[in-house]
């Protein structure tokens, strides 16, 4: 079977505000079998995008950002022999996992993955699952990099959020929930999480408010 295209598929990707976001090969170890290659972006570039193809669909959708993904990945998928996985298909696939060992990112005091360059301002939407190897280009051997958290004084992440949801014991979701739902959450909602835009790391990345807001809708349901 040929190489996986890794430069159609990028091109194809681009006009969407979406990349390849790493790729390996699958092991013994693991529930399936073949070439992972992830597909997600860096920074907001999607955004107008989606927000272009949601005045095409003429009506509210259901999950509309999984349902747009779907439809870009989706037809990849098709045109080039794979198989789509994406995050909220049951069974659920350990997309974390998978990230970790594409681009050997670490979890952040807050639990988002952090990128070196990105830093907290990045996704994975989706993954092409091929039984083609991959190309030697995207084949590389992911280094290990220095975590941008162990250099950080203070870490700013852990003391920003207004209901002290994050901690190094771990994530109160429902303090967080309750919160940002709540009549004092005003800010969160608008905003976006003050854990995640406290990181000093990839500010460049940013997502515009609107963007935050919209994936906050995402997170606590309507307002």
């Amino acid at each position: 079977m040929p190489a996986i295209p890794a430069n159609e598929l990028s091109a194809a990707l681009a006009p969407h505000g979406l990349m390849m976001r790493g790729s390996f090969e699958l092991g013994s170890e693991d529930a399936l079998s073949g070439t992972i290659v992830l597909v997600g972006s860096a920074g907001d570039g999607w955004w107008q995008p989606f927000q272009d193809w949601i005045l095409e669909q003429g009506g509210s959708i259901e999950n509309p950002l999984d349902s747009w993904t779907r439809e870009i990945v989706g037809a990849l998928s098709d045109a080039y022999g794979a198989r789509l996985v994406m995050p909220n298909d049951r069974p659920y696939a350990p997309f974390q996992q998978w990230a970790m060992r594409a681009e050997g990112l670490r979890a952040s005091p807050i639990g988002v993955l952090i990128h070196l360059e990105y830093g907290l301002w990045h996704s994975y939407r989706a993954a092409l699952l091929f039984d083609a190897p991959l190309p030697e280009k995207v084949n590389q051997q992911v280094e290990k990099p220095i975590h941008p958290c162990d250099a950080c004084i203070g870490k700013p992440c852990l003391n920003a959020c207004p209901v002290d949801a994050h901690s190094l014991s771990g994530f109160d979701h429902a303090a967080c929930l309750g919160h940002v739902r709540g009549g004092q959450g005003g800010d969160c909602r608008t905003q976006g999480c003050f854990s995640r835009n406290a990181c000093p790391v990839g500010t460049n990345w940013r997502f515009r408010p609107e963007t935050q807001a919209f994936l906050q809708r995402a997170f606590a349901g309507p307002f």
